[in-house]
């Protein structure tokens, strides 16, 4: 059985785990990696006993490729993704699926039209935590995100929306399942030319209301979700793959309200605060499946899979696009904020710089 010819576009600090997993992946063949830094090429093009091409555009084509995984920086996705997708050759890109939302339109157009799989690399879907989550969340009226992370000097083309808020923009959209009416947002720049922290509350049509914090100035790391909805909280710690569920019992919806208890001359609060949670709310900690692979070895997998039998993936274009869409809204937001209430105070991510602009015009 012929395996699939698949090759790595950009192997640098992620790049290089793609093509790890790929040459271990069964039914692939790692035949290329392409890197224009060629001491790193050569080095990951050897160690995976594949070869290394200086620059992407030699692989352009069906008789050497099936299909490649597009690491590279955000600003060239449109560029070296688009490529591919020209020729009718299967796409893997990172997160996000471009610099900006008209790319992104672009690229979505492109795949549709030279009918070519898109898919983006969204690795949160496949965390088992939240997988396990997914399962149990019903119709989700309030959400809460929060990812921060260390500042690494990767991604520094991009901003935190899409560096690190474009996952649980993805994640929310994946479970409210409902078009954004509104949204606020506001961010700071602290690092560089991009926002560095950012808060955004989204509105949706269907009522749902979502809170996203994200940060990359943080001294801790931390990825955590809260889902309410009529039946109960699903808390989330997709860094510690931990979820909790808290419902209430049927003693607190048959029984007697704590409430009136409380009320009784001889009633006992101290005992009523320890009952609290497991008397009348139930805390079950949800079984979270330990799969045998890590999450971006199951997310190469199923592009592989995909490209092979011609099923969708989780993130293909489509999803990634209307991530891309709400991060849009949500910069939009970011730049026209207005710290000081009024259109003639500091304005966007970098307000003592702008009010520092204004003194000095």
């Amino acid at each position: 059985m012929n395996r699939l010819r698949v090759a790595v576009i950009g192997v640098g600090a992620l790049g290089r785990h793609h093509a790890r997993i790929l040459s271990e992946l069964e039914g692939v063949e790692l035949v290329a990696v392409a890197d224009s830094q060629v001491d790193r090429g050569q080095e990951i093009a050897f160690k995976h006993h594949s070869r290394w091409v200086a620059d992407y555009r030699e692989l352009l084509d069906k008789k050497v490729v099936d299909a490649v995984s597009v690491v590279v920086p955000t600003v060239a996705h449109r560029e070296v993704a688009g490529a591919f997708l020209e020729q009718g050759i299967p796409v893997l890109v990172e997160k996000p699926l471009a610099g900006n939302v008209s790319q992104a339109w672009e690229m979505v157009d492109l795949a549709s039209r030279n009918h070519a799989l898109l898919q983006v690399g969204h690795i949160e879907r496949f965390n088992p935590a939240f997988q396990a989550a997914q399962k149990i969340i019903v119709a989700p009226k309030y959400i809460r995100c929060e990812r921060t992370s260390t500042y690494t000097f990767r991604s520094t083309d991009i901003g935190v929306v899409h560096d690190l808020m474009i996952h649980d923009i993805d994640l929310v959209l994946s479970l409210v399942k409902s078009p954004l009416r509104s949204c606020e947002a506001f961010g700071i720049g602290v690092m560089g030319k991009n926002e560095d922290a950012a808060q955004a509350r989204l509105h949706f049509e269907n009522g749902c209301i979502a809170d996203i914090t994200a940060s990359r100035i943080s001294p801790t790391a931390s990825r955590l979700m809260t889902v309410w909805s009529a039946s109960g909280c699903v808390t989330v710690d997709m860094h510690q793959r931990d979820v909790k569920r808290f419902s209430p019992s049927d003693s607190l919806i048959n029984g007697v309200s704590p409430l009136e208890l409380a009320a009784q001359s001889e009633a006992d609060l101290e005992s009523l605060k320890k009952d609290v949670f497991g008397r009348f709310i139930k805390n079950d900690n949800v079984p979270v499946e330990a799969f045998g692979r890590d999450a971006l070895t199951q997310e190469l997998a199923e592009f592989v899979q995909c490209v092979a039998t011609g099923e969708q993936p989780h993130v293909g274009g489509q999803q990634a696009l209307a991530a891309m869409v709400v991060a849009d809204r949500i910069l939009q937001q970011i730049a026209t904020h207005q710290w000081d209430g009024h259109e003639y105070g500091a304005v966007g991510p970098y307000p003592g710089a702008t009010s520092r602009a204004r003194k000095a015009g």
